[in-house]
């Protein structure tokens, strides 16, 4: 029987981590920092996956596990993080015409603050509705509401510049 549950995990595992590692790069930014909340995830996943693997969605459990230990990381006073300054190769290459509007989309995330990015990725990346956002952040619908606001207009005063230069 153990044998059938890990193999169900595995299988699991085999599906989640990819989109488990572009929400978390989407999070935090950092694709190594995004590697250790995926390996975070999983790790809790399967010491709880004799009873998470009956539940109707274990990737809405995933994704509440990965932000849940998200949050959790940033609230340790005494963690410091390294920034990575050569991680152009680690970036994924997308087709050659989108590239400048993916980086210009990263960099503008990458100024808002951690909450209003986070609001905003399970919001519109992640296509979350506001109900399961709520959860995840562990506040109200109505603050999920103004925080993604907040954020959607920083980002299209980041980018509308970005956008009319282009256009011209």
């Amino acid at each position: 029987m153990r044998a059938v549950i890990e193999e169900q995990f595995r299988e699991f595992a085999a599906v989640a981590i990819p989109l488990l590692r572009r929400m978390a790069l989407a999070l935090c930014r950092d694709p190594h920092r995004a590697d250790d909340l995926v390996q975070t995830t999983l790790e809790k996943m399967y010491g709880a996956w004799p009873r998470v693997h009956e539940v109707e969605d274990p990737h809405a459990y995933a994704r509440t596990v990965l932000v849940r230990a998200l949050i959790s990381e940033q609230r340790r006073h005494w963690w410091t993080r390294e920034h990575s300054t050569a991680d152009a190769g680690e970036r994924e290459v997308a087709a050659a015409e989108h590239l400048d509007d993916r980086l210009d989309l990263r960099a503008a995330l990458g100024s808002l603050p951690p909450r209003q990015r986070m609001a905003v990725v399970l919001r519109h990346l992640e296509d979350l509705s506001v109900g399961e956002v709520a959860v995840l952040m562990a506040c109200s619908e109505g603050t999920v509401k103004s925080t993604t606001s907040d954020g959607l207009r920083a980002l299209r005063a980041v980018l509308a510049p970005v956008t009319s230069e282009g256009k011209q």
